[in-house]
């Protein structure tokens, strides 16, 4: 039998939570899980108990950050020939500018 793997509070996870997403909302949460770097379960269960999701600063955060926001430069440059911005654009650049400044405010 396999070792059993308690959380933080000592509580053995054993219950199986599913649920479907379109791929649009997979990937809004995949981007919000890389940039939080937490585990997806970890994630989920702070958002769903509306607990603050808190980003500490290491390398592969900063590397998510910088991917990121290169993406969201070609994205804009983009719009500025076309003019049309969707949703899910609009919430990563929330985030991202959240995550940003939260990390600036804690270095200070």
């Amino acid at each position: 039998m396999s070792l059993k793997v308690y959380d933080g509070q000592g509580r053995w996870r054993n219950k199986t939570v599913a649920f479907r997403m379109s791929p649009e909302e997979d990937a809004q949460l995949e981007k919000a899980v890389v940039l939080s770097g937490l585990t997806k379960q970890d994630y989920i269960i702070k958002r769903l108990q509306n607990k603050d999701v808190v980003v500490v600063g290491n390398p592969r955060i900063y590397k998510a950050l910088r991917n990121e926001m290169a993406a969201i430069l070609s994205e804009l440059q983009r719009l500025e020939k076309c003019g049309d911005v969707n949703d899910e654009f609009l919430a990563l650049l929330q985030l991202v500018t959240e995550t940003v400044t939260g990390m600036k405010e804690e270095i200070q």
